[in-house]
């Protein structure tokens, strides 16, 4: 990768970071688990910056909220929000951005594996975010589910096809710029010291 991809990367990996946390402030208290639009910014960050850049950005937004910055839902951070309720849902992050991007390249970036890249990473927050909630609060897995999945199910559905209508719309827009640099780069001439 040339300094002028890596510089672009950086720069959306920090913009993609920044939204995951405005994400955070979009929430509706429903209990001890929000609906935020944070998981709709994590997977536009999965399926615009592939699995490598979508894992760096969402460890980059974790590891400013773990310090303390006010990037978590309701504006909190600290390390303490990792032990608490939505724990696991912020762990999962990480793998779920990582699955976006990884099976949206291998789905070569079409609607449908866009989509397929989203479901199968909501699983995994779902999965991940759900049993740390039951263990943390020690509710029953009916009562886990009821708090901590099924109000969610259609608002990530709705999620899912928003994202995957916003990145039909920006994803040319990203991957023509990289196209570009990396033509630009194979015409330069070399320099020849003799």
């Amino acid at each position: 990768m040339n300094t002028s991809t890596h510089l672009h990367m950086t720069v959306l990996s920090a913009l993609f970071a920044a939204l995951i946390a405005v994400g955070a402030f979009i929430a509706i208290p429903i209990g001890p688990i929000p609906i935020v639009m944070q998981n709709f910014f994590v997977l536009l960050t999965g399926l615009l910056l592939g699995p490598k850049w979508g894992t760096l950005t969402c460890g980059v937004y974790l590891l400013a909220g773990a310090l303390g910055l006010p990037v978590f839902a309701g504006g909190t951070g600290g390390i303490g929000r990792f032990f608490g309720p939505t724990g696991g849902y912020l762990l999962a992050y990480l793998p779920a951005v990582f699955v976006t991007g990884l099976i949206s390249q291998i789905g070569k970036k079409t609607i449908w594996g866009d989509s397929l890249a989203m479901i199968l990473a909501s699983l995994v927050i779902y999965a991940l975010g759900t049993s740390w909630l039951k263990v943390s609060t020690g509710m029953s897995w009916p009562k886990t589910l009821a708090v901590g999945m099924y109000p969610f199910l259609l608002g990530d559905a709705l999620k899912i096809t928003a994202a995957a209508f916003v990145v039909k719309t920006i994803r040319p827009m990203i991957d023509n710029y990289s196209n570009t640099n990396q033509n630009l780069q194979l015409s330069k001439p070399e320099n020849n010291h003799q």
